[in-house]
């Protein structure tokens, strides 16, 4: 797969390569115009629009200063709407950046009893704004739960009839709700949405995601063939053929985390991390006897390059090129963070434990309690180091109390495993297990509960939700380092894409290549 797109961007290149510094030189002309709008706007409800319309086509990072100026005005002042879909927009926009908002905002739109107007199925819409809302709840929030239900029932029953810009957004959000969707992938969805039949068109808003798009799209290509010469060199000198060729996949996985300019170093070592931990994976998974899995995790804790001599030829190149790996990782910091690269290493160690002890059960033939199973398993999905090493990358953003939360594996990193986690083994359950896996967490749970598979699905499923409230939640407890959360949020929103209707877009990539050349070879016509 990484070798079909090493062939298609030397071809995507050059057309870029000539309108480069036209498209920053037209980027920087807009944003100017885009800019003024923040100021021309008076009314809650335009400013709501804005900010939305932004974020929707992956370009509020352009505005980030003036977007938080313009959020902590709308949640500062008195608001007071008819309409369910302004409602439920002020209630995700101000929750998405860690503001508190009660949900008894939706009262109004409910009958005495409880239960929701059915007068508010008349507005398509606003009804897909409150199913976008809700999907932001935190735990207890019944109010939100039934809103949840309530509008994914209507919208399931009328996308059919809706018109066709409405009914793509509602299908989108049927199968991942926005919250959960990672902003580049709305983005390119959005920017053939957001035209003339939009109420809120602005041409020069819908210029500058264009540009922007292509601009970074130019970067990240480039990216791709220095890290794509790095798998290439890597695999030639480790010499292992049993490991999965997913360089390109893993470069997907760290693009989502951050797609920004300004993040190309972060980006870089997060996506060699990615493949260095999956190597470590297949490994351990499909390999390595228990007594080489054993011998393995001795030398990497250790982190000693004598110590491999303990290890069999072809394991010893793989250990030295990780270490060596890990160095350069140091070598890319500045001087006063070259000593959180330390917590990388940290990391990657626990990994390596995690992936001994499943290979012990396996080997063994031992079939876990689901307790057991998951205490093991969340971990070895590897979010916690994942969350570490993105937090390394981001350079003087990222403080000492933003590393301990990641490495303390509180919250929203915890959740995050889950979320990884449950939707893998769910996507391996619909797939079938491959014989060298480890019993998953839906096996393990038919196991010690005597459960039909549907009955165990729908438990692990209802487990990724209650991660979601949590990951939720973790947005209003840690507002004072948001945009890290958000990055570390990232996370589980790429796996909510590759996991989609429980496939698995790593392990089967070819159902990805469409996905992957949307964004990352096909430009977006100006």
């Amino acid at each position: 797969m990484a070798s079909l797109f090493y062939l298609f961007l030397p071809n995507a290149y050059p057309c870029y390569q000539r309108s480069e510094k036209w498209m920053r030189e037209r980027s920087n002309q807009l944003r100017e115009e885009v800019s003024q709008l923040f100021d021309a706007f008076e009314d809650m409800v335009e400013k709501m629009n804005l900010v939305d319309t932004l974020q929707r086509l992956g370009i509020d990072h352009l505005f980030e200063e003036k977007i938080e100026t313009t959020l902590n005005i709308i949640h500062s002042a008195e608001f007071d709407s008819p309409s369910l879909h302004d409602v439920a927009l002020r209630f995700r926009l101000l929750r998405q950046q860690g503001f508190w908002v009660s949900s008894d905002v939706f009262n109004k739109f409910k009958h005495r009893d409880g239960s929701f107007m059915i007068d508010i199925t008349n507005d398509p819409k606003g009804l897909l704004s409150l199913y976008n809302a809700a999907n932001l709840l935190t735990h207890n929030e019944e109010t939100l739960e039934e809103a949840i239900l309530f509008s994914r029932h209507w919208l399931e029953l009328m996308k059919s009839s809706l018109k066709p810009r409405l009914a793509k957004q509602v299908s989108r959000a049927l199968q991942i709700p926005l919250p959960r969707t990672l902003k580049r992938v709305e983005a390119i969805s959005y920017m053939s949405e957001y035209n003339v039949h939009e109420q809120t068109y602005n041409p020069s808003i819908l210029e500058l995601a264009k540009v922007d798009f292509n601009l970074l799209q130019h970067i990240h290509q480039k990216e791709l063939k220095v890290i794509t010469q790095w798998w290439e060199d890597l695999s030639k000198d480790i010499g292992l053929d049993y490991i999965r060729d997913r360089i390109v996949e893993c470069y997907f996985w760290s693009y989502s985390i951050y797609f920004e300019e300004e993040y190309t170093r972060a980006r870089m070592i997060l996506a060699k991390f990615f493949m260095l931990t999956s190597l470590l994976d297949d490994t351990y998974d499909t390999h390595a006897t228990l007594e080489e899995c054993r011998k393995l995790n001795v030398a990497i804790q250790s982190w000693d390059a004598s110590d491999v001599s303990v290890l069999p030829d072809y394991l010893k190149k793989f250990f030295l090129k990780v270490m060596s790996n890990f160095m350069e990782f140091e070598n890319e910091l500045e001087p006063h963070t070259k000593h959180c690269n330390a917590y990388n290493r940290k990391m990657f160690q626990l990994l390596s434990g995690y992936y001994l002890q499943e290979a012990e059960w396996f080997h063994n033939n031992y079939v876990p309690s689901f307790e057991e199973q998951i205490k093991v398993s969340v971990m070895s999905a590897g979010i916690q180091a994942l969350s570490v090493c993105i937090l390394v990358g981001m350079g003087d953003i990222v403080t000492n109390e933003a590393l301990e939360w990641a490495i303390g594996n509180n919250d929203a990193v915890r959740a995050g495993g889950e979320v990884a986690r449950f939707m893998d083994d769910m996507a391996a359950f619909k797939n079938g297990r491959n014989k060298l896996d480890v019993a998953s967490s839906v096996e393990c749970y038919i196991n010690e509960y005597n459960v039909t598979s549907e009955v165990a699905l729908a438990k692990i499923s209802s487990l990724v939700d209650d991660a979601w409230k949590t990951i939720n939640q973790a947005h209003i407890d840690h507002r004072d380092m948001l945009p890290l959360v958000h990055r570390v949020t990232n996370l589980s929103r790429s796996m909510a894409l590759l996991f989609l209707d429980k496939r698995d877009a790593y392990t089967y990539s070819k159902d990805f290549k469409g996905t992957m050349e949307s964004h990352f070879v096909k430009h977006i016509p100006l």
